[in-house]
């Protein structure tokens, strides 16, 4: 049992992948240990528990990844008796599923429920839209874009005096590029065996089919460079069809030899700094989009698609380049024109990128701020 004078803050996502919504909850756990309270996580586990671990906060393994009637509901008997057993005084949700188990459970004890938005919940009928309002249930919602509030105050009725807004951010003690090391950057040349002297064009993101992977190949067999070489990186995430999808595309493009897929990157800041270019071709708005903010944060020039949260956190023109989705033509005339940059060009793109960053969009900010709603909650 926690003393009663400890907060007790208890997040839940389905699942610690690499996600980033699960870097989102394994941040804020980490800020609410150093601030003193007490983090408890609960998820369906994952590759990303050991980074939990590290920040000092309880795990406790539940299948709230479930979406079965039947495991939802007893997941709200066995989330309440956690909020009773560990004196929880807030239950912060970041997925459907779990919302619902968690805002049943709430009642009946002294734990207030909130939640964050990362995603528009698109919806194609009445209950998939009913399904999709637990997440506006909450006594606070924090969304992570203009874009996310905008779409849930227009088809959920999102509240705006319950909606927090509040950007995703990234650690700024880890996307520097001075944080580098040489011996990073070899290590990942030489495992993907990347060739020297090339321009490198890489797209980060996992293997799914809305990320423009299609887009991307194509925009570069449009290029015609001998100097350019194109690095997409991403787990399929059991997707085994989509890769040989994508792998038989590049060969139809005649890119074998200049296009390179590689799995899960953990050293995503040597990646970055391996890159001319950094691309993100969504063909569906991202609810933020953490690989624009990642790769201005390294000083690197991003083309993102017009639309979403990349409209948020791209400068058009002085911190890169907005271009229509599923148009891998006006995708590679930005691709040639970043590439075409000089050294003075891409000196000072990379200043105003960072310092863009630095003032609104790292870690800090984002973990200042959810404390901030929590103490709302608390008071």
């Amino acid at each position: 049992m926690q003393n009663r004078t400890t907060p007790v803050v208890m997040q839940i996502i389905p699942e610690l992948g690499s996600g980033g919504a699960e870097q989102g909850c394994i941040d804020i756990a980490d800020e609410l240990v150093k601030a003193g309270a007490h983090a408890i996580v609960v998820s369906h586990g994952g590759f990303r528990l050991h980074d939990l671990a590290r920040t000092g906060a309880t795990h406790i393994d539940l299948p709230v990844h479930s979406k079965n009637p039947m495991t939802m509901w007893r997941n709200t008997h066995r989330i309440r008796r956690i909020i009773r057993e560990h004196n929880v005084d807030i239950v912060h949700v970041r997925s459907r599923a779990p919302a619902w188990s968690a805002l049943k459970a709430c009642e009946h004890t002294k734990a207030h429920f909130m939640t964050t938005c990362h995603n528009p919940y698109n919806f194609h009928n009445n209950a998939k839209k009913f399904y999709n309002s637990a997440m506006i249930k909450g006594e606070r919602v924090i969304a992570i874009s203009n874009y996310v509030a905008q779409y849930m105050h227009e088809h959920y009725g999102l509240d705006e005096g319950t909606m927090r807004l509040i950007p995703r951010g990234i650690p700024m003690d880890r996307f520097h590029p001075s944080l580098v090391t040489s011996e990073r950057l070899v290590k990942l040349t030489r495992e993907w065996r990347i060739p020297e002297g090339k321009n490198i064009v890489m797209l980060p993101g996992r293997l799914t089919r809305w990320k423009g992977h299609h887009d991307f190949i194509e925009a570069l067999s449009f290029l015609k460079r001998k100097d350019t070489f194109g690095l997409i990186i991403g787990s399929d995430q059991g997707r085994s069809e989509y890769r040989t999808e994508l792998e038989e595309f590049i060969k139809e493009k005649g890119l074998e030899s200049s296009v390179r897929m590689v799995d899960h990157c953990s050293d995503l800041p040597a990646a970055y700094m391996l890159a001319t270019v950094v691309v993100s071709a969504s063909k569906n708005p991202e609810g933020f989009g953490r690989i624009a903010v990642e790769a201005q944060a390294m000083g690197r020039p991003i083309i993102a698609t017009n639309h979403g949260g990349s409209m948020e956190t791209i400068l058009h023109g002085e911190t890169g380049w907005l271009v229509p989705p599923s148009n891998p033509r006006r995708l590679a005339q930005a691709i040639e024109e970043a590439l075409s940059l000089t050294p003075e060009q891409r000196a000072v793109l990379a200043t105003h990128a960072m310092h863009h960053v630095a003032q609104n969009f790292t870690k800090d900010l984002m973990a200042s701020r959810t404390l901030d709603v929590y103490a709302e909650l608390l008071r």
